[in-house]
């Protein structure tokens, strides 16, 4: 639906149609698909989950492109190299260009566009934050429930990092890729902060 959405959106402001790549990439928690354009990343899906339900250790620190042309554009390398960098050595992941994104969601003058950029600037590697707090930060301090529809609209998730999102209970609360997903990131950047604290 977002390709035909995107479109939608190219035709609409008269601009030509991308030529759109797709790259997959081996991950600690399944395959991940990268889709871009030389003006930007479109979207990253979570293909296949390999997490059980229980599972908050340490997977294999692994993330290897396994599909994808032998030319990559810019953005998708910037973003194939961020997502490696997150998993395996996350504490460069701010030394590194973040990609640039090609989707209609930042397009457009939104709330959800602001709570997305307001997330990736604000909520630091193993930091979390509730929903009402990214509301404030947004500058809605009413609006936690349209927090949770623009995590739900999040078209490049881990780079733009909607599982630090949880409940003002403490509890996960939900994630696109199920919450052993979220526990799963969740628990995977507090292991590596404290590895850096040491």
């Amino acid at each position: 639906m977002a390709s035909r959405l995107h479109q939608k959106v190219a035709l609409k402001y008269g601009k030509t149609q991308c030529k759109k790549m797709h790259v997959m990439l081996n991950s600690p928690v399944g395959r991940i698909e990268i889709s871009g354009c030389e003006t930007g990343v479109h979207e990253i899906q979570l293909k296949e989950n390999v997490l059980s339900q229980n599972s908050t250790k340490e997977a294999s620190v692994t993330c290897e492109v396994c599909e994808g042309p032998e030319e990559m554009t810019e953005p998708l390398k910037q973003c194939t190299a961020w997502l490696q960098a997150y998993f395996c050595e996350p504490w460069i992941t701010e030394k590194l260009p973040m990609p640039p994104f090609h989707h209609p969601v930042f397009e457009q003058d939104s709330f959800t566009r602001q709570v997305l950029w307001t997330l990736l600037r604000d909520v630091k590697f193993g930091e979390a934050v509730s929903y009402k707090q990214l509301a404030d930060l947004a500058g809605n301090s009413k609006a936690a429930r349209a927090v949770g529809g623009a995590m739900r609209s999040n078209p490049v998730p881990i780079i733009i990092p909607c599982h630090r999102v949880i409940c003002s209970s403490g509890q996960t609360g939900n994630y696109g890729g199920g919450t052993h997903l979220k526990q799963w990131l969740l628990s995977h950047e507090k292991l590596q902060k404290e590895k850096l604290a040491y």
